[in-house]
């Protein structure tokens, strides 16, 4: 295999993945891979408006999607997998392609890219496109109080949470059926990738980690009691995320989504939520142990004191939308220090972009740090 940069290699991904088609990777082989999923997760918010019911019921890219698998060479039936969680408001995989191939040539293992509920190609494509959102730009930035942070990218997102900040538990509560339905398929064989009985671990980033947190705490089903996760940029508790981002959020749905679950959501009139297959998963009670450090500590240092031989994970130093201290607030100082190491890059970076592709970094400060946070994952996953 011919020996490429990041940057080099980013390029040639770009410029031959097509999510929905069937290809070998040049140079490493790989192959990608796609299965179509529909959905069978809650379509519906519990006691909300019906309007805003209606709106995502509507949304039919939502319940039936593809997702792709980046598969190493020889693979047949594998005995093992990795499940790549991604970031939040994320509308392709264009960033994660290199590392999704990385992963499945190191391990040796199928990656299998699983979009989060109305995120990637389980959204309409008006979200992610400038001119479908003008108007919508226009419309918040007569409603919030500091636009800054406002943009074509996040509008979407923000006005969705702005609106209905409970979309954020019911869409990762979906999402999580769905892998639920996803990993029960892998495991009794059903999955022409997959042997019988296989356990899928997990690679997860920003929101995703949060996501993998809860999924391993629940333990639906028992499906994840073997399962291993590793972290990158990720792993603060709630409270201590920050989410406001030209990519992610614009202020005032970030102060939105604080007030809300930070505050309002453990009020009387929100026990209505606490019913039926979330009380049954444990998925509920694992979501809320995330949320605040202050409450159920005991909960959920237990879980990751328990766990800890099966989560690790890398943090950045200049990370600002899951920072070391709400890693640390998550799982302790000791743990955090124990599950996690705590890096830092030689050129300016963000949580967004951790390997920024703008042409204003070197090659070999890019492929040093990629191979420094890989190599890691890699040999945490095999």
């Amino acid at each position: 295999m011919k020996v490429l940069s990041f940057l080099q290699r980013q390029k040639e991904l770009l410029a031959h993945f097509r999510l929905g088609k069937n290809e070998k990777l040049d140079d490493s082989r790989v192959r990608v891979e796609t299965f179509e999923f529909e959905s069978t997760g809650p379509s519906f918010l519990c006691h909300r408006p019906e309007d805003i019911v209606n709106q995502d019921v509507k949304i039919p890219e939502n319940h039936h999607f593809c997702y792709p698998v980046f598969v190493p060479p020889g693979s047949t039936k594998s005995k093992g997998g990795i499940l790549f969680l991604h970031g939040l408001n994320e509308r392709n995989w264009d960033k994660y392609l290199c590392w999704a191939e990385y992963l499945a040539m190191h391990t040796k293992k199928p990656v299998i890219l699983f979009p989060l509920a109305f995120h990637i190609n389980r959204s309409p494509s008006s979200w992610g496109d400038p001119r479908s959102m003008s108007a919508l730009m226009v419309k918040r930035r007569k409603e919030t109080v500091d636009p800054r942070s406002l943009s074509f990218a996040n509008a979407a997102l923000s006005e969705r949470l702005s609106k209905e900040p409970y979309r954020f538990f019911s869409s990762g509560l979906q999402t999580v059926q769905d892998i639920i339905k996803l990993t029960r398929q892998i495991r009794n064989g059903e999955h022409p990738l997959f042997a019988e009985g296989t356990s899928p671990d997990i690679f997860a980033y920003s929101i995703g980690s949060f996501l993998a947190e809860i999924i391993l705490m629940a333990n639906p089903l028992n499906l994840f009691s073997s399962s291993r996760l590793f972290v990158f940029c990720g792993g603060a508790i709630f409270s201590n995320m920050y989410g406001e981002s030209r990519y992610i959020m614009d202020k005032t749905a970030y102060d939105r989504l604080f007030q809300y679950y930070c505050h309002d959501w453990f009020s009387e009139e929100n026990k209505t939520f606490s019913s039926g297959e979330m009380v049954a998963d444990g998925l509920l009670s694992a979501f809320n142990t995330m949320i605040n450090p202050d409450l159920y500590q005991k909960e959920r240092v237990t879980f990751f004191e328990s766990g800890k031989e099966r989560i690790a994970g890398i943090s950045l130093q200049k990370d600002k939308v899951m920072p070391w201290p709400g890693v640390e607030a998550c799982m302790g100082s000791k743990l955090a220090g124990e599950c996690f190491e705590l890096m830092d890059f030689p050129y300016s970076y963000t949580h967004e972009s951790p390997f920024p592709t703008n042409g204003k970094v070197d090659d070999a400060s890019l492929n040093s740090s990629f191979q420094m946070v890989f190599q890691k994952s890699a040999a945490f996953l095999s």
